[in-house]
């Protein structure tokens, strides 16, 4: 062979495709496998309640003003009426809502689902309810409203589970739905008509019961509002447009507190403007007022609470595929140093023998992930493979002395590698050092070797050993 250091380059050329060709073959078996897993969480949506968002109480009242217009002259003139309706709301001043979160897991096969279950006291006051007072706009106009209704607004109303509302001492008979043009999701209670235009305070209690899917949002509609969750759930993540002003979490649970002013947030005139009032799900699919295509500026302000698995096996078995490339190129660049300078022979198949391996492990841990806790997934992942590399390089290195270290290497590797799953803000800082640490040792490793005589020693080099052919 001409040239063989060329000839054996281009083999292994082919074996780093045909392993790159593997490796997305497997991401793609990866995001299959979460897009079944949002499938279920779809599913439990459609069958329990989607995520939720929790707006209110406010009181409207519809109105229709009407007035007579005259045209026309003699004995054509006719008189014609004209309308208008528009809708009279009062917002609470104060709105405090005391609220306990209990979780459920829900499961379709292998796939399991957060759903919560919120039990919530709300109270909300207002000091006068002058805005419900009607005035004409035309004169000689004639006016009519509606009784004056107290609704509260979900994302799902088949996660209300029971509801209870009392205006003083006095209990009110709560009906579905809330006869709003917006919000309609939900569920009303009709007002005494003396409430309209009071000047004394009022203040409404409400008891809910609310299940829903893997995240809670609520609009801080009061002049004032007051929000304190606990839950027990560990792993809380705040999102939204504001975050709590106290916020504790551990192993038993969380316990958060907003406090917000309606000089802080729009959420009073985004209601009023017929702004929908969204789930803060990444899934428009789940939520009954967020339809395709609607961006934050299309909602109302709120806040929101998702109740995420930190340790979600698909996210986590991603992000390692994602470092399959350097795992091949690595471990290739080892055995190519034990050729290099213990005068080895190694096949391109065995390289391709071992990419395979090293593919293999990624393929073990998003399998083995859907039946076991991710930590004990990856050890026993890793421990196949570095076990199966290490006999394997003992062989095709020529003894146990060299197929070990590679083997120690590997495992290495796949230590590393989990290290920087279970980290967030230093995953880079940290895998941009260790792989410096690899190009260093391999410099200082390769700092004597003569590249350009490379190919005259391989072409002036001995036959293989008789122990790799076959015996007489």
């Amino acid at each position: 062979m001409k040239h063989p250091l060329i000839t054996k380059l281009a083999a292994l050329a082919a074996v780093f495709v045909l392993l790159l060709v593997g490796l997305a073959q497997i991401e793609d078996v990866v995001r299959d496998r979460q897009r079944y897993r949002t499938l279920t969480a779809q599913s439990v949506a459609e069958s329990l309640a989607g995520p939720q968002t929790l707006m209110g109480p406010m009181i409207h009242s519809a109105c229709v003003e009407t007035w007579d217009v005259e045209s026309g002259k003699g004995e054509e003139r006719r008189t014609t009426e004209q309308r208008r309706e528009f809708l009279l709301t009062a917002m609470p001043d104060q709105l405090q809502v005391r609220s306990s979160v209990g979780m459920e897991e829900r499961a379709r096969g292998l796939h399991k689902v957060n759903t919560f279950s919120l039990k919530a006291h709300v109270t909300a006051q207002w000091a006068a309810l002058s805005g419900l007072q009607a005035h004409s706009t035309v004169k000689g106009s004639r006016l009519q409203c509606g009784a004056p209704i107290v609704m509260l607004a979900v994302g799902d109303a088949r996660g209300i589970r029971t509801a209870q509302v009392s205006l003083g001492d006095q209990a009110l008979a709560l009906k579905p739905g809330t006869f709003h043009p917006t919000y309609s999701r939900g569920l009303h209670a009709v007002l005494p008509e003396a409430v309209r235009g009071q000047a004394q305070p009022m203040t409404l209690a409400l008891d809910l019961e609310l299940v829903g899917t893997e995240r809670l949002a609520i609009v801080p509609l009061g002049g004032n509002t007051e929000v304190k969750m606990t839950g027990t759930w560990p792993h809380p993540s705040f999102t939204g447009r504001f975050l709590p002003s106290e916020r504790t979490w551990g192993p038993e649970g969380f316990t958060a507190q907003w406090r917000l002013s309606s000089l802080a947030t729009t959420a009073q005139q985004d209601v009023l403007g017929g702004r929908r009032i969204c789930a803060g799900s990444h899934d428009a699919s789940l939520s009954d007022y967020t339809p395709a295509g609607t961006t934050p500026r299309d909602c109302a302000d709120s806040f929101s609470i998702a109740f995420v698995d930190p340790v979600n096996p698909y996210t986590l078995a991603d992000r390692a595929t994602k470092y399959g490339l350097l795992f091949i190129a690595l471990t290739f660049v080892a055995v190519g140093l034990f050729e290099l300078m213990k005068r080895l022979r190694v096949h391109p198949v065995q390289y391709l023998l071992v990419g395979a391996a090293l593919c293999s492990f990624f393929l073990l841990l998003v399998s083995l992930s859907e039946h076991l806790a991710f930590g004990w997934s990856y050890l026993a992942a890793a421990t196949a493979c570095v076990v199966l590399l290490g006999y394997y390089a003992s062989h095709m290195l020529g003894g146990l002395a060299r197929g070990l270290p590679l083997a120690a290497g590997v495992a290495l590797l796949y230590g590393l590698l989990y290290v920087l799953l279970q980290l967030e803000q230093t995953a880079l800082a940290v895998g941009s050092v260790a792989l410096f640490l690899v190009l260093t040792a391999v410099m200082v490793l390769t700092r004597k070797v003569n590249w350009y005589g490379l190919a005259t020693q391989r072409a002036d080099s001995p036959a293989p050993p008789a122990a790799h052919k076959d015996a007489p």
